[in-house]
């Protein structure tokens, strides 16, 4: 088992929730349009800030799958930059983390 398997659980725990308020933005961000132009302003203004959040989301969700893939090939926690071992509290708070705090900085 890997040193990191309650990271990795946390990570797919937090990505399922990602996925599912993803789905329901798009769902939203799919609805037709209403007939009054009014309504349309609004929506549009809707779908806009949605469509923010889904960036926002999408990016989340990609980090985290590449987090995982890490995980299981055996590179997560070890710095991008300089090769050097990411700090576990630094994965524990922020376990999308590529870089060490040193890097980071």
């Amino acid at each position: 088992m890997s040193q990191y398997a309650d990271i990795a659980e946390q990570l797919r725990t937090r990505l399922d929730q990602l996925l599912e308020r993803a789905e329901v933005i798009e769902d939203d961000l799919r609805h037709p349009l209403d007939d009054d132009w009014e309504e349309q302003a609004i929506d549009l203004a809707d779908d806009e800030a949605l469509e923010g959040v889904d960036e926002v989301l999408r990016a989340e969700i990609a980090q985290i799958r590449l987090a995982l893939v890490r995980i299981e090939n055996g590179t997560y926690g070890t710095c991008s930059n300089c090769g050097a071992e990411i700090d576990r509290k630094r994965l524990e708070v922020r376990p999308i983390a590529t870089r060490c705090i040193k890097c980071a900085a």
